[in-house]
């Protein structure tokens, strides 16, 4: 698992930020993906501050700092600089603060500004922040968007999976990744699938060589990222081995601590696997809805359906 980070030079091209002080410390890292407000911290109460995140200024904290005299607004800016955040960004197209900047400059801070407005700004910039910084790992297989839902195939060399990804092509899904699959954890509960840029849009098959879906099939056929719902295996086929109950228990693979639920699906000439992963996406989407179809079912069975007067 590897750990991303990002520099203050990358956030000021991402979105087009303007350079108030400290031009000179652009190549500063940033690690923490979330940014903060300073509060509290501007009257020396610094018990909750998070000293490595990117520090926002937004109107209130500006019209705050501006309400005080010379000596005041020296010592209480001077509370968030002296802690040596990767950087300030002063928000909603504000007069430039000069005071911040020459504190800044002292202590070779980047103060930067965005004309958006601050709600805005940090959703958009926590949003880029999460997704960029998040823990991640390579895993060997394919991933596909299926209706919607984000599915991780996987398998031994060989046993068909970018095939079957082709077939899903075919019926209108998408790819995602082919062969390398980077997995970002973005919460404890969401994992989010992608490529590695170089295979960005390409999936290779035995006996036809390397195939670009999007200048095969358009735009339709690739997308950049999906959250991974399901985690589907394919494997040969083993005799006697194919499970027939009503529900199966649910089981799940383990990618940097976060479950994702498990299927094997064994593999025959004849089998149609591609129709299986639709399937098996649908009734995980059904799932979340909260239906069952073992359980109404059963219900029919003991009389308590819809359709029980047919019997």
């Amino acid at each position: 698992m590897s750990g991303n980070s990002i520099t203050i030079e990358q956030l000021v091209r991402q979105f087009k930020l303007e350079v108030l002080a400290g031009e000179s410390q652009l190549d500063r890292i940033i690690t923490k993906p979330k940014t903060v407000r300073p509060g509290l911290e501007f009257i020396d109460f610094f018990d909750f501050l998070p000293m490595e995140n990117v520090q926002i200024l937004g109107k209130h904290e500006v019209n705050y700092l501006k309400s005080l005299d010379d000596a005041e607004r020296k010592l209480r800016a001077g509370n968030i600089v002296k802690y040596n955040p990767p950087c300030i960004i002063v928000t909603a197209q504000q007069e430039k603060p000069k005071y911040l900047t020459q504190f800044c400059n002292e202590e070779k801070i980047p103060l930067l500004q965005t004309e958006d407005s601050t709600y805005e700004f940090i959703a958009k910039l926590d949003a880029f922040m999460v997704k960029t910084l998040a823990p991640e790992i390579a895993v060997h297989g394919v991933c596909v968007n299926v209706s919607g839902i984000g599915i991780l195939l996987r398998g031994k060399s060989g046993v068909g999976k970018s095939e079957t990804a082709h077939t899903l092509i075919g019926r209108g899904h998408r790819l995602i990744a082919d062969d390398i699959v980077v997995l970002k954890k973005l919460s404890p509960q969401t994992l989010l699938g992608s490529h590695n840029g170089m295979n960005k849009e390409f999936l290779a098959l035995r006996s036809i060589g390397l195939l670009n879906v999007v200048r095969l099939y358009g735009r339709k056929a690739f997308q950049e990222e999906t959250r991974i719902a399901l985690d589907i295996e394919l494997t040969k086929w083993e005799k006697d081995d194919l499970n027939n109950e009503l529900e199966l228990e649910t089981k799940f693979t383990e990618y940097m601590d976060v479950q994702i639920p498990h299927i094997q699906i064994q593999l025959q000439p004849g089998r149609d696997v591609a129709g299986l992963i639709e399937a098996a996406a649908n009734n995980w989407y059904l799932k979340q809805q909260g239906y069952s179809a073992a359980e109404e079912f059963i219900k029919r069975l003991e009389g308590e359906g819809p359709e029980s007067s047919w019997k």
